[in-house]
C-alpha cells in the first residue's frame, strides 16, 4: 500500500527516547523529540517534547508543546504549550501561552500577541509629607 504524500511540504519527525544528541538541532516542518538533548532547538517549526523528553538549552521555534523537561529558555513566534507533569526551569517567550494545571514552572514569562511594547504608566501624583522641621507646639 502506498503512502499518501504530503502535500503540504512539511516532514514529520520523530526521535525516540533512546536518541541522546550534544549539540545544535535544526529542523524544518514538524519534530517529536522523545530523547535527551545537550545543546539548542532551532526551527520554523513545531517542536513537541514528548514525556520521555529531557532538554538542557533554548528552544526558538514557531511552536513548541512540551510534555516533558526542559532546562533553559523557550521563545516561540506563534504558540508555547506547557501540558500537565511537564518541567521548565527557564524564561519563556511567546505571542500565546498554554499551561495547563499540574505543571512545573520557574522562570519568566513575556506573553506579547499583539507586539505591543510596554509604555511606561504616568506616575500617580505626589503624596504631601509632613516637614519634620515644624513642631507641635
Amino acid at each position: 500500500m502506498e503512502q499518501p504524500m504530503n502535500t503540504t511540504g512539511s516532514a514529520k519527525n520523530v526521535l525516540n527516547s533512546d536518541v541522546e544528541i550534544k549539540g545544535n538541532l535544526k529542523f524544518a516542518g514538524e519534530l517529536t523529540f522523545e530523547g535527551k538533548l545537550d545543546g539548542e532547538i532551532t526551527s520554523e517549526g513545531t517542536l513537541t517534547l514528548g514525556d520521555s523528553a529531557v532538554l538542557t538549552g533554548n528552544i526558538n521555534a514557531a511552536t513548541v508543546i512540551v510534555r516533558g523537561k526542559v532546562n533553559g529558555n523557550i521563545a516561540a513566534k506563534d504558540k508555547i504549550e506547557i501540558k500537565t507533569k511537564a518541567e521548565v526551569f527557564g524564561d519563556i517567550r511567546s505571542s500565546k501561552l498554554v499551561i495547563e494545571e499540574g505543571v512545573t514552572f520557574v522562570g519568566k514569562t513575556e506573553v506579547n500577541p499583539n507586539k505591543v511594547n510596554p509604555s511606561v504608566a504616568p506616575r500617580p501624583p505626589a503624596m504631601p509629607t509632613a516637614d519634620a522641621t515644624k513642631r507641635a507646639p
